[in-house]
């Protein structure tokens, strides 16, 4: 009920207001599990995703934001519960396995399934390694990956404010083809062959969110 309201009435007032520019939008399936890999700018993304796209979008959020108050974040809330959000307790996990065992279910219903593989919003501007979650779910289902780069969504809002900024960003979803991993080795260990596909993941939304990536901190021998 909340997408069919959401397409009739608010998708097209968005739309209207926040102008984002749209492409690749027909490489997304009408039909069967998908999974939506998309870079993390702003905490705006959550609600261009899902206005943009046609079919029901589902996604992890942090189970700390029902603890909020106030009207701005009853709003959100309210959204989140509509879209059917899964809550994830922050660095925990055990509950962490426990909402990928559900975007599992998502997916093997034939669902969209949106994660971002970095894990969190992007506070330098800079793409993060994405983390191995996103190769556990396209091991487990099989769905295809689709990459989309979000562009200016961090400039939408001023910091603390709850109105945009009087003169729009230039809004972009770049919705790029399914990724192709067929020159993946399948019998390399676990923790290999899950890096080279998380790592192909941030490559395509490198490629769509025109993004610098952040350099791997090298680790400290003990």
């Amino acid at each position: 009920m909340f997408y069919k309201t959401a397409h009739r009435l608010v998708a097209p007032i968005i739309k209207a207001w926040w102008r984002p520019k749209v492409t690749g939008l027909e490489n997304v399936p009408e039909t069967g599990p998908v999974i939506i890999a998309a870079n993390h700018r702003a905490n705006v993304d959550s609600f261009l995703v899902p206005v943009v796209f046609n079919r029901k979008v589902r996604y992890i959020i942090k189970a700390d934001f029902w603890h909020k108050t106030g009207l701005t974040a009853r709003i959100k809330q309210r959204f989140f519960e509509a879209v059917g959000s899964i809550p994830v307790e922050r660095g925990t996990l055990k509950s962490a396995h426990g909402s990928l065992e559900k975007a599992r279910q998502v997916l093997q219903e034939g669902g969209l399934f949106a994660i971002y593989p970095e894990g969190t919003r992007s506070k330098t501007g800079k793409l993060g390694r994405g983390r191995t979650g996103i190769a556990w779910l396209e091991e487990k289902t099989s769905a295809p990956i689709i990459p989309v780069g979000l562009v200016g969504t961090e400039k939408l809002f001023v910091p603390g404010k709850t109105l945009p900024r009087p003169r729009r960003a230039k809004l972009e979803v770049r919705i790029g083809t399914p990724i192709d991993f067929s020159d993946i080795d399948r019998s390399l260990p676990e923790n290999r062959r899950r890096r080279a596909i998380t790592d192909r993941v941030m490559e395509e939304i490198q490629k769509l969110s025109g993004q610098e990536r952040e350099t791997p901190q090298p680790k400290t021998e003990h």
